[in-house]
């Protein structure tokens, strides 16, 4: 913990680039998920094995000024998504429910197109469309996945509570009820069946 002295006037040891969300300082994590990370998570399991599993298809940046867990916490983060496809399906993150259901999240896209896949408990699925300056409250009790649809890197930023933490276990078990295809050149929800 830092000691901060009575009336005393700092710089920040943190910075971001607002062109490109890049977080420049201290507290930072960075993480990069490759193919071979991404098990059950499209469907076209013969591309899955044909594709070189060490693709990069997403990378993160966390800031996380506090410890995990923290009530009252924050922590604040950019991801990025590649652009590509396995199969008819565009490069995604993994998506996740919150661990603490009533803990919301905020995106808000930077660079690129894309697709916040959505779904509720009841397994009622939608999309919101991300584009630079798009802003989206996600509800803590709604399972949230990015998606890259465009031709070049998806880049989107994020806020949310520290004690939140990622249910990426009922994701992977149970997917999510719609799947974002591409079906004559357009990005198209098709339901799970």
């Amino acid at each position: 913990m830092n000691i901060i002295n009575h009336l005393s006037i700092i710089d920040t040891a943190n910075t971001i680039d607002y062109s490109n969300g890049e977080i420049k300082g201290e507290s930072l994590i960075n993480a990069t998920k490759y193919l071979k990370e991404l098990p059950n998570i499209f469907e076209d399991q013969q591309s899955f094995e044909n594709t070189d599993p060490n693709k990069i298809i997403y990378e993160v940046q966390a800031f996380l000024p506090v410890k995990e867990g923290l009530e009252g916490g924050l922590f604040f983060g950019k991801t990025i998504i590649y652009p590509g496809k396995i199969g008819d399906e565009y490069f995604m993150t993994k998506g996740h429910f919150h661990e603490k259901p009533d803990r919301g999240e905020f995106y808000w896209g930077i660079q690129g197109e894309g697709i916040l896949l959505l779904m509720d408990k009841n397994r009622n699925t939608w999309a919101e469309k991300m584009y630079p300056g798009s802003l989206h409250y996600i509800n803590g009790h709604i399972a949230h996945r990015t998606i890259n649809i465009g031709e070049s890197i998806l880049s989107f930023g994020a806020c949310w509570p520290s004690d939140a933490g990622h249910n990426y276990q009922e994701i992977m078990d149970n997917g999510f009820s719609a799947r974002l295809k591409e079906i004559k050149g357009k990005p198209q929800l098709i339901p799970v069946r």
